[in-house]
């Protein structure tokens, strides 16, 4: 997925944040991220934007703490997120191939730009879950979003920075994500971590539904019986226990 795609989505899922949070109570729970009032998230996500947009200029800093983050009256939401994604892509968009600080290594810039996308994707949903209102992400970054979730928990590093994450190593039983349209992906537990590739095969057990609900149980937004489940339900139950972020 090239950087104007990346770019395109960080945007349009901003706005959407934006636009479901337009109007509501700073202090309503959020469902999906129980230890945040509404004014939390839109602090968060506002913050990690800028938080990557100075990490790809000048190198690594503290990952910030959500309720130190300011966004401001809530009537100034709107303008204050969509600056936060603008200030990231210009930093992604100047560092072009120079290879920039990540919690694995260097990497190019457009790292920041992808999981910054996701995690706006993932807390856009959040945001329209709190406040009633519409969803949607297109089938290309729901997809897209799957497989970066699965590249992190496979990368040896993720467990270091999260150890629950070790409780998914095993013995090589299976889980397939599938989706209505398109292939799907086949998930590994080994004694050494987390294997994945994009294959529609036989496993241990299978999540079968459209490409956004299965991005939405994975990432534990929607209950797992939005989507169908066939094989072993423990090792589905199991997988999404420990996948916390």
């Amino acid at each position: 997925m090239d950087n104007a795609r990346l770019a395109e989505g960080l945007h349009d899922h901003t706005a959407g944040f934006a636009a479901a949070v337009d109007g509501a109570d700073p202090e309503t729970p959020v469902p999906t991220c129980p230890e945040w009032p509404l004014r939390v998230l839109v602090g968060h996500l506002g913050q990690a934007h800028r938080w990557a947009a100075g990490i790809v200029r000048s190198g690594p800093s503290p990952v910030p703490e959500p309720f130190d983050a300011d966004p401001g009256s809530p009537g100034k939401w709107s303008g204050w997120l969509l600056e936060g994604a603008a200030d990231l892509e210009d930093a992604v968009k100047t560092a072009g191939d120079t290879p920039v600080w990540t919690f694995f290594g260097p990497q190019p810039a457009t790292f920041w730009l992808r999981r910054m996308l996701h995690d706006t994707t993932v807390h856009h949903a959040d945001a329209a879950l709190t406040t009633g209102t519409a969803f949607t992400v297109a089938p290309d970054l729901a997809a897209d979003a799957i497989s970066e979730w699965l590249e992190l928990l496979a990368d040896p590093v993720t467990a270091s920075l999260k150890p629950g994450f070790a409780e998914l190593r095993g013995t090589g039983q299976t889980l397939q994500l599938k989706p209505d349209d398109g292939p799907g992906w086949l998930i590994t537990r080994t004694r050494g971590g987390v294997r994945w590739t994009r294959a529609t095969e036989p496993a241990d057990v299978t999540l079968t539904g459209p490409v956004q609900d299965l991005l939405l149980v994975l990432t534990r937004r929607l209950p797992a019986d939005r989507v169908t489940t066939t094989g072993d339900p423990a090792l589905a139950a199991h997988w999404l226990a420990h996948t916390a972020a």
